[in-house]
């Protein structure tokens, strides 16, 4: 039979328990840059805007990859094409059709980030949105912040200990509660300037555009946890 009694949540006498939190804040530089494409197209004729909306998005896809290993992924999400009615007396006609591609690109060259924005986004009816600034999921600045935010909570659990005459025993529960609380980036920060650029009809290529400058906008790391130990025995003095 089991004779040992059962731990007590908030400790005894001989074991009293100290309940901390450690924090950390930390700010990087981004590893990565998405950027969005929406190409588009439309006629009369549905054979005409499918064909049409079929080179822009060639068109679109083969400049992303002439920039090579500027590009780390490219990834084709929905296609529609969709007819746009009208009313001709008490019955609707197909008036137009309309077709649109949305593509993303990530790109780990920010030199070739604003080249390769600026040329997208002179293209006949195409839509550029981003950059959204990033980390990589397994970046080393996730693993510094959480080794931080544990060393932050040993730390202050010490300064209480000390100020208690005491020093801590045994770690009890260390939690890691950043999921819960920390601000989500989903993994790509948030718009840097919101930039988007749509153009409708024939484009001018007697000259082409400068390239936009495009600064980095540095990344938010945060890292919390709980952490629960137990001490020894203070010796209490009365005033």
């Amino acid at each position: 039979m089991d004779t040992n009694p059962a731990p007590t949540p908030y400790g005894t006498p001989d074991a009293p328990r100290l309940a901390v939190r450690g924090e950390a804040h930390l700010e990087a530089d981004p590893e990565i840059a998405r950027i969005t494409i929406t190409v588009h197209a439309r006629g009369t004729d549905r054979h005409d805007a499918l064909n049409d909306l079929t080179r822009r998005n060639t068109h679109a896809l083969d400049l992303i990859k002439t920039y090579g290993e500027a590009v780390e992924n490219i990834e084709t999400g929905t296609f529609s094409i969709s007819p746009q009615l009208t009313r001709h007396g008490r019955t609707e006609r197909v008036r137009a059709y309309h077709g649109r591609v949305h593509i993303t690109a990530e790109l780990t060259d920010f030199t070739a980030l604003g080249e390769l924005t600026t040329r997208l986004a002179d293209l006949e009816l195409t839509r550029v949105e981003g950059p959204w600034w990033a980390l990589r999921p397994d970046s080393p600045t996730h693993r510094r912040a959480r080794q931080q935010a544990v060393r932050e909570a040993v730390q202050r659990a010490r300064e209480y200990a000390e100020a208690l005459g005491t020093s801590l025993a045994a770690l009890v529960e260390l939690a890691d509660i950043g999921a819960e609380n920390t601000p989500s980036f989903a993994g790509y920060g948030g718009p840097a300037g919101g930039m988007r650029a749509a153009y409708a009809g024939a484009a001018d290529h007697t000259t082409e555009a400068a390239p936009l400058d495009l600064e980095p906008q540095r990344q938010h790391v945060y890292a919390t946890v709980n952490a629960r130990f137990t001490m020894a025995p203070p010796e209490l003095k009365g005033p």
